[in-house]
């Protein structure tokens, strides 16, 4: 896990007016703590070797330069050796400079150039940024990168296979609970009360309703509806003999005979079952064609009578104004989402079901149909080169911003750690190749000079 340190200070006046923050330095992310322990270790054993080898060099310069000032010298090998070790020593100690001026001052000296890293930190952050910009995040590197992997082709195959139209929907199940969940009912209750309920009161209900039974009475749908009507009035007024009967008996004179009573209850709904057989029995029939009148004149009025235009809105301010309309937006919000977490958690409800049939569907389309892969693959790599040309500047500046808020010194520590255990082989090579240039131009002197 990477750890992260804040340092922040703020500096006032002693009245405890204008506190100004100082400047932010955050740690450096690393890896965990065993990890770090590891590589902590690798590289000190690296530099206490190649050190190792730099003093074994200078030990055997020292000892071969003795032993040629003894008296009677020494024999001809040793001066190779010499050689050999004088400049392994050299290029040992220059290029452990080299590395060491990366990241400090060497021996604690400040000689002008040193401790690059701390110094030229913002620097360094701002090239890699641009360097990953140019080099990896520009559009046309991008989109053909894109335009080869074949993703409409890869996604085709993969929503082909059911099992992985389920796991699409699952995700998708779990999302929209999620989305759901999170949403405030407040928010979404008010969303609800302004976008449905609010806009359903705004405009007046009589001429569009006018308007829609007009259309419905020009293209014939209200003939169903008449049919419907007076059938189910002929069902009725069968089974109503004994109503009939009741209901004349009642309205006829006391002291009418009773024969009389029944004779009449009788007639009447004999009348009255003939009657509305005879309406539903014929399309023609004036009564339907009084019911066709009445709703034209009804539609006519909603869309031109200020009576019953005005009437119509005091019906609907009367409605809009109950209380189960005031409160609607809530009941609306708390079934509709109650329902669409159940569903979306549910593997065998209508969407999960759904989604994973559209993904089987699009899958195989995909696949089949040329236009539709190559249709997609502009779409995506239209938008990689649109994010590329848009936001790479914005993803390679988290580089160079991240880097500014780093301490100097520990973010040299932590690089230093990173590459450190390879440049410890910069300084072997040097201490090796130093040895054997050092052999090679003492051989050629000896050769061409002599002793």
């Amino acid at each position: 896990m990477g750890k992260h340190s804040l340092t922040a200070g703020t500096t006032g006046t002693d009245s405890g007016a204008g506190l100004e923050p100082l400047l932010d330095t955050r740690g450096v992310p690393g890896p965990s703590p065993e990890v770090e322990a590891r590589r902590r270790r690798t590289l000190r054993n690296h530099k206490a070797f190649v050190t190792g080898l730099l003093i074994v060099a200078a030990v055997i310069f020292l000892v071969c330069s003795w032993w040629q000032n003894q008296p009677g010298g020494a024999p001809t090998w040793v001066g190779y050796v010499r050689a050999a070790a004088e400049a392994g020593m050299i290029g040992g100690l220059a290029d452990w400079f080299a590395v060491t001026a990366l990241f400090r001052h060497p021996m604690r000296i400040p000689i002008p150039h040193t401790a690059l890293i701390p110094k030229k930190k913002d620097q360094l952050g701002e090239a890699l940024s641009g360097f990953v910009g140019e080099n990896f995040l520009n559009a046309e590197l991008i989109t053909e990168k894109v335009s080869s992997a074949n993703i409409p082709e890869r996604i085709g195959a993969w929503l082909a296979e059911e099992e992985n139209s389920r796991k699409l929907s699952r995700e998708a199940g779990r999302l929209t609970a999620n989305a759901v969940r999170a949403l405030d009912p407040k928010d979404a209750e008010a969303l609800i009360q302004s976008q449905l309920i609010d806009k359903l009161a705004g405009p007046d209900w009589g001429p569009p309703a006018g308007r829609m039974l007009a259309d419905l009475i020009e293209d014939g749908r209200t003939e169903p509806i008449v049919q419907e009507v007076v059938t189910w009035v002929h069902r009725k007024v069968r089974g109503m003999e004994d109503t009939v009967t009741v209901l004349i008996d009642e309205r006829m004179p006391q002291w009418s005979p009773k024969f009389a009573k029944e004779l009449v209850g009788a007639k009447v709904y004999k009348e009255l079952v003939g009657f509305t057989a005879a309406v539903a029995n014929d399309p023609q029939h004036e009564a339907r064609n009084a019911i066709r009148r009445f709703l034209g004149d009804l539609a006519d009025d909603l869309q031109h009578d200020p009576t019953m235009i005005a009437r119509v809105e005091g019906l609907k301010h009367d409605l809009m104004g109950s209380t189960p309309v005031r409160g609607a937006a809530g009941s609306i919000w708390a079934s509709a989402s109650a329902s669409l977490i159940e569903a979306a958690g549910d593997e065998t409800s209508m969407l999960r079901t759904k989604i994973t049939e559209l993904g089987v569907t699009w899958g195989n389309n995909i696949q089949s149909d040329p236009e539709l892969r190559a249709s997609l693959d502009r779409r995506i790599t239209g938008v990689a080169a649109f994010l590329a040309e848009n936001y790479a500047g914005e993803v390679t500046a988290i580089i160079s911003e991240t880097v500014q808020r780093w301490d100097a010194e520990e973010a040299s520590d932590k690089i230093e750690l990173m590459v450190g255990k390879d440049l410890q082989f910069i300084r072997l090579n040097g201490t090796i190749v130093g040895a054997l240039a050092g052999l090679l131009i003492y051989t050629v002197n000896h050769l061409l000079f002599g002793a």
